[in-house]
């Protein structure tokens, strides 16, 4: 497992492990007060079968994106 929690960013956007990486941790760990993104649809789709997610988290994702 890799820790992303010191890391440039910039750096972390160029590759496709990087973003997943970022997703990932927008996800598990939720959102700062001075981010101003939002999580976007599409790449959690893109990326489904790649991320690495908590089960209630992937469970709850799963209900709102896929109404599973």
């Amino acid at each position: 497992m890799v820790f992303i929690w010191d890391y440039d960013r910039k750096e972390l956007e160029k590759s496709e492990r990087g973003r997943i990486l970022i997703l990932e941790r927008q996800i598990n760990y939720g959102f700062y007060l001075s981010d101003k993104e939002k999580i976007k649809l599409a790449d959690v789709k893109k990326y489904w079968h790649k991320l690495n997610l908590d089960a209630p988290r992937r469970k709850l994702f799963e209900l709102l994106i896929w109404e599973k």
